[in-house]
């Protein structure tokens, strides 16, 4: 399995711990930046990573910001991705069987590392229900394409 990451300045800590819990998996990481603490722009590294998931490039994605919630809206914003800002495992699950969100996304202000690391660790586990969630979740992807 491969996972794209990135995060801004912002959540470079968390981003880099997340990393290195993933590659202990055994999952290739791919690391789309940032690599030092200078101010950058979330939506340069958000659109990376979403790219490379819409592509196939990646299997999934991981995305890290201050809140979560530019990373979040940015890697929307490309065709292909449904990303989610979690911090507990519940919603982390509820994201990928009820959405089959491609993308996770994590506030280092507001989520400390054993919550992201539980959570990502449920999402990656969790498969998509299908069923009526996929009735909604076609809905979300004919709107995107039209």
């Amino acid at each position: 399995m491969k996972i794209g990451i990135g995060s801004d300045h912002a959540g470079l800590e968390l981003k880099e711990k997340l990393k290195a819990h993933i590659e202990a998996t055994g999952a290739e990481v791919r690391d789309f930046g940032t690599s030092g603490p200078q101010s950058v722009d979330y939506p340069d590294y958000a659109v990376a990573v979403g790219e490379a998931v819409a592509a196939g490039e990646c299997d999934f994605g991981v995305l890290v910001c201050s809140t979560g919630v530019g990373m979040s809206v940015a890697a929307n914003k490309v065709k292909g991705v449904r990303a989610a800002l979690v911090c507990n495992v519940e919603a982390a699950v509820q994201s990928r069987s009820h959405v089959d969100c491609n993308v996770i996304v994590f506030g280092q202000r507001f989520c400390e590392i054993g919550a992201a690391q539980a959570a990502y660790d449920a999402w990656i586990g969790t498969s998509f229900e299908g069923g009526r969630h996929e009735r909604r979740v076609r809905k979300i992807t004919d709107y995107e394409n039209r």
